[in-house]
């Protein structure tokens, strides 16, 4: 019990309360998202349609080597964001090393809230654990890339798909629900570096941290469901 009141008085309850909201604007939203994919569609889901066309067509294809270098295009996006995460994720844990100059630092800023170097360490690490988690999330996209392109690779001949179409949309199943599950690995990893803008405004106060946390969600929210690219794939998707 003694353990758990120290644990709650290690930070302001206004941090705590921003802490929380963080954490349930992020969980939430995800859960929302796929919900609301599953009914509206969003812009994952709108180009998801393209990835399954893609594959229809890769099936058939006489040279297939096209559909390599756009899988290479697709794969260089979550390769440097992975790689330009690792160089953050190192300066963050460098940072921690001298956060008592750090610390410093921001609370020389007038805007900074005042807060002792080890909730300035607490707010680092936050920061870190995005971005790690970002990290996986990009790797694993990068590495799903790779499995659409060994199954690309393993196709039969474009002769067998034209005399089977059966054959043919069942390859193009499976392989564009590869790519897509691909996409949305990366995007979630995208997801995590606009959350992290939200944890960076921790730093200023308790108050940013929460509004930052619900203006990324809405940010997030209009790209992914009212955006006027959705709305034009959608349209292409419905004319084809």
């Amino acid at each position: 019990m003694r353990g758990l009141t120290d644990l709650l008085t290690f930070l302001p309850l206004a941090d705590w309360l921003a802490l929380i909201w963080f954490f349930c604007c992020w969980i939430g939203y995800v859960l929302f998202a796929r919900r609301r994919a599953g009914i509206d569609g969003s812009l994952l889901a709108a180009s998801n349609a393209f990835r399954h066309r893609w594959m229809y067509q890769t099936a058939v294809r006489e040279n297939r080597v096209f559909d390599g270098v756009v899988l290479q295009n697709l794969s260089s996006s979550p390769a440097f964001f992975a790689s330009t995460t690792i160089f953050i994720i190192g300066g963050l844990i460098a940072a921690m090393g001298t956060s008592d100059k750090a610390s410093d630092l921001v609370r020389d800023l007038p805007f900074a809230a005042r807060t002792t170097a080890l909730v300035f360490e607490l707010k680092l690490l936050l920061l870190t654990g995005i971005f790690v988690s970002a990290f996986f999330r990009f790797t694993w996209a990068m590495r799903q890339y790779g499995f659409v392109a060994l199954v690309i690779a393993s196709a039969a001949e474009r002769e067998t798909y034209q005399a089977d179409d059966e054959m043919r949309r069942s390859f193009a199943h499976h392989a564009g629900r590869i790519v897509a599950l691909a996409a949305d690995t990366f995007n979630n990893g995208l997801r995590a570096i606009y959350m992290s803008f939200a944890a960076v405004l921790w730093f200023i106060s308790p108050a940013a941290f929460a509004l930052g946390s619900a203006g990324v969600i809405w940010v997030l929210y209009q790209r992914e469901f009212h955006s006027d690219i959705r709305a034009l794939l959608k349209e292409a998707a419905a004319s084809r």
